[in-house]
């Protein structure tokens, strides 16, 4: 017998139908939060991690291809791009040429198949509310889905608790909002309650990559592929150094106590230790999400555990509704699919180059993608076309909104092949082909239009 907070949500979870796997998860991290278990890895227990670059990595053609034919691709799409005021999966918002971030990623995939004669099966991790709209999107490329295996499953959902007496909340208002995902660590749970791990096994597959959908730098490498069968290793991630815009992200360390290499989340990090967090010279590496994991191995790990893969808890306090402040503050459990790296004996991390990194969370991020920084070629792999990587800021009353940030570039993204930063504050409109060059900052106190083909420079 559980406690009455875990049986009511036990209970919530079974009438809406969410898998018994996926219960006993939540139920394992539930006693966690219970018992006081906060998830926090203090900086006592760590020390920094170095690791092995790709550019250093000597790796067969023969080796290369070889692997790619026995790799699927797995991508994450459960997310809505609520803070960019979407309510439908991010990955549909257009990104370049009229092609939607499901579009490049769908040719990607066609062009390596077409070139490696690899089946190479793309397979989506869509939530309850990003399915529909993807799979619609999805039907046009008919030669996608590869026969015997699904083009998508479903992340399962799990009740946000009260943070008083971790009793599932309730929001009559909107019952949508009483459930939450549990995190991306949720990737094993899913493949193990679907059967998607053993139909892969069965189907001659040896390894998965998987990665975010919003970063289309993420492409099924070869190289990398051939690296990590070679290796020998059950588990790896892609990983880059950090800048100063990840300051504020998690990172990669070795614990201590075992030598096991662990990835620290921000919100598993000691106020105390939020200095450390930030010391780009300690903590030198953080996470693409781009990983490799080799399927017999991660099968063999599940069934040892009664599908409980075990990673670390994440104890993620927000607001039953994420977009009103005044609402109940609730607990989410989560875990990161990340932190599986400390859960496999002979794990490995390898540097890669930014160029397998562009992840998209923001209109800035996304006016970057869009301008002629990046190219976009025949494979449809982005490649960087500018010497640096320019550092967007506009002013989020205007901008942060993807449907008050198109009406502000009606005729497209400015080119920034040149600029150093852009920085924006106040109402502007950007007429057709303007140039920034070098460190430009724009301040109005009301709306301004910059007219066609104007040249932005730092000298104004």
């Amino acid at each position: 017998m559980g406690s009455a907070g875990l049986n009511k949500a036990r209970d919530k979870m079974v009438q809406a139908g969410v898998d018994p796997v996926a219960i006993e998860t939540f139920a394992h991290y539930y006693r966690l939060l219970e018992h006081g278990e906060t998830g926090m890895i203090p900086e006592s227990s760590i020390e920094p991690v170095d690791m092995e670059s790709l550019a250093s990595v000597e790796v067969s053609d023969e080796d290369a291809a070889a692997a790619l034919r026995t790799t699927a691709v797995i991508k994450l799409n459960g997310g809505l791009g609520t803070s960019m005021g979407m309510d439908r999966a991010k990955s549909l918002l257009c990104v370049r040429r009229g092609l939607s971030f499901l579009d490049v990623i769908a040719r990607q995939v066609l062009h390596l198949r077409d070139k490696y004669d690899a089946p190479l099966p793309l397979l989506f991790m869509n939530s309850f509310r990003t399915s529909a709209d993807t799979m619609a999107a999805l039907a046009r490329y008919q030669d996608l889905p590869v026969e015997g295996l699904p083009l998508e499953f479903l992340q399962n959902k799990e009740p946000k608790l009260n943070v008083k007496d971790l009793s599932p909340v309730s929001w009559p208002k909107d019952p949508d909002l009483e459930w939450c995902p549990p995190g991306h660590g949720d990737l094993y749970t899913a493949m193990r309650g679907t059967g998607l791990i053993d139909q892969l096994l069965a189907a001659g597959y040896q390894r998965v990559f998987v990665s975010n959908s919003d970063n289309l730098g993420a492409v099924p490498d070869p190289r990398l592929a051939g690296w990590f069968a070679t290796s020998g290793a059950p588990f790896a991630i892609e990983a880059v150094r950090r800048t100063p815009s990840d300051r504020k992200g998690g990172h990669f360390a070795r614990r201590k106590a075992d030598g096991r290499i662990v990835l620290r989340e921000t919100a598993q990090t000691l106020p105390a230790d939020q200095a450390a967090l930030a010391d780009l010279d300690r903590h030198r590496f953080c996470s693409t999400n781009n990983l490799w994991f080799d399927l017999a191995a991660m099968k063999q790990a599940l069934d040892q555990r009664d599908g409980v893969l075990g990673l670390p808890l994440i104890r993620n306090v927000k607001n039953v509704d994420p977009g009103d402040k005044s609402t109940p503050e609730v607990i989410q459990i989560e875990t990161a699919m990340g932190a599986a790296v400390e859960v496999f004996e002979g794990s490995r991390l390898i540097e890669v180059g930014r160029d397998r990194f562009v992840p998209v969370k923001t209109t800035n991020d996304l006016l970057v993608l869009r301008s002629d920084v990046y190219d976009l070629g025949g494979d449809f792999v982005l490649d960087q076309a500018s010497a640096e990587i320019p550092f967007v800021d506009l002013d989020g009353s205007y901008y942060k909104l993807v449907g008050e940030f198109d009406k502000r570039f009606p005729e497209g993204a400015p080119s920034l092949k040149k600029a150093s930063s852009l920085k924006v504050a106040g109402d502007w409109t950007f007429g057709h082909g303007v140039q920034v060059i070098g460190d430009v900052e724009l301040e109005a106190s009301s709306a301004k239009r910059i007219d066609a083909d104007t040249v932005l420079t730092t000298d104004g």
